[in-house]
């Protein structure tokens, strides 16, 4: 569709790891506005010859929207190129108000956000029974603040799997919290930086060594940490869905 704005996740790094969806969208696209302090450069080889390339690293929002309406009106296919998935700290929605504000019509394409990422990285389940059945996806507050019900002490009272995004520059205080709100200090943790990327590190440590891993590792920026049980891979049952004695729609109890 011409004269549309598509917002697509880029995924987490890796260049095929958009969706196919998304890299159709890409090689279609008239113009592209990527996030490029996060989105894999190596992504814009799947962009047509001649199509217009914007980094919205070096705009302000009123900039990036000027393209974005400016194209679309023009009739040409927009891409806003978003990292992981834009449902995801994507700051999509105040885009598409003033979009709509402008009578823009736009679509979104889901992509794989980092905690998948990197949970393909590490080989690893976030909802192993009788440790975890819950994914916290969530995130320090920064420039940004967060709702205080959701304080990272108040969810860390839950204990279950977490993967908090944007805290790499806060991990000292990230520990305590974490365990101030229920996590024992030698609760298994995870660092992982570019997840997927061709120079993605992985380090594993207790939650109470964030800080310290990352001071060893001179790791800044551009990472997740991943909190909870699971991360040991032990202590967890197996599922009852493929139990000789469960029965299923498909299979009678043995």
């Amino acid at each position: 569709m011409k004269g549309c704005v598509f917002f697509v996740g880029a995924g987490p790094g890796a260049e095929d790891l958009i969706t196919v969806r998304g890299m159709r969208l890409l090689q279609q696209a008239d113009i592209v506005v990527y996030a490029g302090s996060l989105v894999n450069p190596a992504l814009l080889g799947y962009a047509p010859e001649g199509c217009k390339i914007y980094n919205s690293a070096y705009m302000t929002l009123e900039e990036v929207l000027e393209v974005l309406i400016k194209g679309a009106n023009d009739g040409k296919r927009v891409v806003r190129l978003h990292t992981g998935d834009p449902s995801v700290y994507g700051a999509v929605v105040e885009q598409m108000e003033q979009l709509d504000a402008a009578g823009v019509p736009y679509e979104s394409c889901p992509g794989v956000s980092a905690a998948f990422g990197a949970a393909a990285s590490l080989n690893l389940e976030y909802t192993l029974p009788e440790l975890s059945q819950t994914l916290i996806i969530t995130r320090m507050e920064g420039k940004t603040g967060v709702p205080e019900k959701e304080k990272i002490e108040s969810l860390a009272a839950h204990r279950a799997s977490m993967a908090i995004y944007l805290s790499t520059g806060m991990l000292e205080e990230l520990s305590h919290r974490l365990i101030d709100g229920g996590y024992a200090p030698d609760t298994p943790a995870i660092l992982i930086y570019k997840a997927t990327w061709p120079e993605e590190e992985a380090y594993g440590c207790k939650v109470s060594e964030l800080a310290q891993t990352a001071a060893e590792h001179n790791i800044r920026k551009t990472a997740l940490v991943l909190v909870g049980d699971v991360l040991a891979k032990s202590g967890y049952a197996k599922s009852r869905l493929y139990a000789a004695d469960f029965s299923t729609e498909f299979r009678s109890a043995k």
